[in-house]
Formats: structure tokens, C-alpha cells, sequence
């Protein structure tokens, strides 16, 4: 197997690599540098000319805020170049998979979301995303869309390493203890990937670490974890003025990647354990 990863330098698509790189499977990390995914003619060439047999898509504008005031640039790039993508896939027999998010959903249901359930994004990151989830869907047959939320890994910035950084100037941030969902670990999505590729269960799924807290509860872990005495003080969505709507409920279930065989993500905190070594390694 042959595999193609863009957004290679970000946080899951630097995981995906190493996980594939253990498992002695042939792959290559693009980024931005290496291919403009908005440009058709350019993608249809890069991916002829490589002959992938899978494209593990983590490229993606994800300024959700920013996003609010650059709408057709967000598209461009979750849409447009994600139907780029499908769309070379479909004309090299290759198959396809794509990370969407939790924002696709309102998050105004108090239920547990399914795979199944219908999206109704409240902020252009979400709409985009699933605009690219829509075109996977429609060109390729052989394709896997893997929803995820709050997702932290070492290469790059995420939620974690921000409360860390304002511990150590021992700042006490206000975090929202209002929205509910399950971080992931980009680790170990990376090693449900590698096994989904190997498989022809194609279809949509959610795949986040085990257990659900809200953002301020998944702070004070982190704080406690880091042995840190910081007591992060709770508060409202409306008590922060973000130009894009949060969901406030994203708590997917993961039921389907049991029914399918597929290992379950370990639980968030035992995550955030293992992520704390890595980052000292």
C-alpha cells in the first residue's frame, strides 16, 4: 500500500507519517509548499504522478474565528480543495479519507450525535467542512470521513499546550464550563487511520478519546497533570465574544467503530498522560 498525506506538518498529518513509518507502510507527507490544493490541474497531476493507493486528507483551513471574516478563502480550501482531491482520487482508483469535525453539527441537541445524524453547521468552518464531507461523498465511493474534536498532538498548537504555556507565567485562565465533547490525541487517532486504510469499511464515523468533559474540566486535568497549582476558573460561552458559534454539545459517539471491528481511542485522560511524555521526550 501507497500512501498520500497532506497537511503533512501539522499536528495529526506528522502522526499519520510516524504511525505508517512504524507499520512499514510507503507514504508521503505534502504540505502547502509541496502542493496548492486549491489548483485542480495541479492536484490531478501530483496524485497521477504518485499513484497513491489511499489520500489521508488532514490539510485544512481551521482559523475557525478568522474564518467568520474570510469566508471564500475558508472554502476554497475545505471545499474546493478537498473536491480536488476526491475528484483525482476518483480518476487514479485511489481511495480517500477525510477529517471533518464536531462544528458540523449546532451542537444544540442534548443527545450523544451519531454518525447518521443530520449536520447543521453554525459558522463557516463548520459549513466548509462539511461542503468537503458532501463532495467526498458524492465522487468517491471508496472513501472514509472521520469526525474528530479538540484535538491535540505534539507538532503543532493546540488547547493543551496553550493552558500550559499560561501556567508557567502563572496566569489563571477563564475556560467555558458550558461546552461538553472528548479531546482527541492525535497519536492514537493516527493509529485508528492506519488501521482504517488497511480496510474497505468505508463510510462516516466519529473517532474521539473515551470519556466527555467540558473545556474546563479537560483544563484543570491538564493543570493537575502538570502539577501545576492553577484553578482555572469557570465560565460561560456568552462570557467570551467568538466571532464563530461553538457547539455545545459535541459528544459523538463512537458505537460504529465497534460495529465495524475498529479499536476504540483509549480514554482522554490516559491520553493526556502519554502526551505529557512525549512532549518531554
Amino acid at each position: 500500500m501507497k500512501v498520500l498525506i497532506t497537511g503533512a506538518n501539522g499536528q495529526l498529518g506528522h502522526d499519520v507519517s510516524a504511525e505508517l513509518d512504524k507499520r512499514h507502510i510507503e507514504n508521503r507527507g505534502i504540505d502547502i509548499e509541496d502542493l496548492d490544493i486549491t489548483k485542480k490541474e495541479d492536484v490531478a497531476c501530483y496524485i497521477s504522478d504518485f499513484d497513491p493507493d489511499v489520500v489521508v486528507h488532514c490539510a485544512a483551513y481551521t482559523a475557525v474565528d478568522k474564518a467568520e471574516d474570510e469566508p471564500e478563502k475558508c472554502e476554497k480550501i475545505n471545499f474546493k480543495g478537498t473536491e480536488n482531491i476526491a475528484l483525482a482520487c476518483k480518476e487514479n482508483d485511489a481511495a480517500m479519507l477525510y477529517i471533518s469535525t464536531d462544528y458540523v453539527f449546532d451542537g444544540a441537541s442534548k443527545e450523544i450525535w451519531s454518525p447518521e445524524d443530520e449536520p447543521d453547521p453554525g459558522s463557516v468552518y463548520g459549513r466548509t467542512k462539511y461542503q468537503g464531507e458532501q463532495t467526498v461523498r458524492e465522487n468517491l465511493e471508496k472513501h472514509f470521513i472521520i469526525r474528530i474534536a479538540w484535538a491535540f498532538g505534539k507538532n503543532g498548537n493546540n488547547f493543551v499546550k496553550t493552558m500550559l504555556g499560561l501556567g508557567k507565567k502563572n496566569i489563571v485562565p477563564k475556560v467555558v464550563d458550558d461546552q461538553f465533547g472528548s479531546p482527541t490525541y492525535t497519536r492514537d487517532l493516527a493509529v485508528l487511520i492506519a488501521d482504517m486504510i488497511g480496510s474497505d469499511k468505508y463510510g462516516t464515523y466519529h473517532a474521539t478519546n473515551e470519556g466527555f468533559c467540558t473545556w474546563h474540566e479537560f483544563a484543570s486535568e491538564i493543570f493537575k497533570k502538570a502539577k501545576m497549582d492553577i484553578k482555572p476558573i469557570p465560565c460561560k460561552t456568552e462570557d467570551y465574544p467568538f466571532k464563530a458559534k461553538r457547539p455545545k454539545n459535541s459528544r459523538l459517539s463512537k458505537d460504529k467503530l465497534t460495529e465495524k471491528g475498529f479499536n476504540r481511542l483509549p480514554s482522554w485522560q490516559d491520553a493526556l498522560d502519554r502526551y505529557f511524555k512525549e512532549l518531554e521526550e
